[in-house]
């Protein structure tokens, strides 16, 4: 596989990431427990679409064969999909989603850190965007564990099942495959694996602060970077390529 391919894939990964949790976050629009909330996380999800459209369109650039924005979003299946599982997960209660996006924010912050320093140049300034965002993110995510964790009996039980739930499914946050291991390497993609430790004792901490228990590590799934998903993903992509799939070339 040629440099130039490997930084495609990279970058598309990178997009599938961004995309998928947006169109999660996109689905409490109108169903979020109140007004402020409703808008707080449709501002959230549209921050990662934003993501993942400055991603889809360089991945663009790279390919070079007239391909757009919408192709990579619009005209691939399940198997072409690279994102991480606990991103296409159904959004659950809002505990569930507000851990998750906890869960990955904290992710999303060290890992954009380190972006920062790409050797691509259109990936560090793409990282330096949205970590600016990330941060915000994390804040909001935060209060949001907090406030459940720590709240009613009820919101205690949801949020420590939505963490129990989802903790098997951040292991594969941290795993490296050969692709990004030799991008790695060479300066443009992040080593993931280097971020767990920092990533566990700040994700612990507030965890504790919040009267969760941290699960242990006893279960693991994974899959997603070699295009392995859960059912899930394909009804998420029936909802969000429908137009597309049923008038080709559609445009806005």
């Amino acid at each position: 596989m040629s440099n130039k391919q490997q930084l495609l894939d990279y970058t598309v990964r990178l997009g599938d990431d961004a995309l998928i949790i947006g169109h999660r976050l996109s689905e409490w629009c109108r169903n979020a427990p109140f007004l402020e909330e409703d808008l707080a996380v449709g501002n959230v999800a549209l921050d990662f679409i934003g993501r993942a459209r400055m991603l889809y369109t360089y991945a663009a650039t790279l390919k070079g064969d007239g391909a757009t924005e919408d192709d990579f979003a619009y005209l691939r299946d399940c198997r072409d999909f690279r994102n991480f599982l606990i991103l296409e997960l159904p959004r659950g209660d809002y505990a569930f989603s507000m851990m998750r996006q906890y869960l990955v924010d904290a992710f999303n912050v060290e890992f954009l850190a380190q972006l920062c320093q790409s050797k691509d140049k259109q990936l560090a300034a793409i990282a330096a965007k949205a970590i600016k965002e990330s941060v915000y993110h994390l804040r909001r995510s935060k209060d949001w564990v907090l406030r459940l964790g720590d709240g009613t009996e009820e919101s205690h039980q949801r949020t420590q099942k939505a963490l129990d739930d989802l903790w098997g499914f951040t292991h594969e946050l941290f795993e490296m495959d050969e692709l990004e291991t030799a991008l790695a390497s060479a300066g443009i993609a992040v080593d993931r694996s280097q971020l767990k430790d920092a990533w566990k004792a700040n994700v612990s901490a507030l965890l504790t602060e919040a009267t969760l228990n941290v699960p242990e590590d006893d279960w693991t799934v994974t899959g997603g970077r070699e295009g392995m998903h859960t059912e899930h993903l394909g009804h998420l992509l029936s909802e969000l390529q429908f137009m597309q799939r049923a008038y080709p070339g559609l445009e806005w």
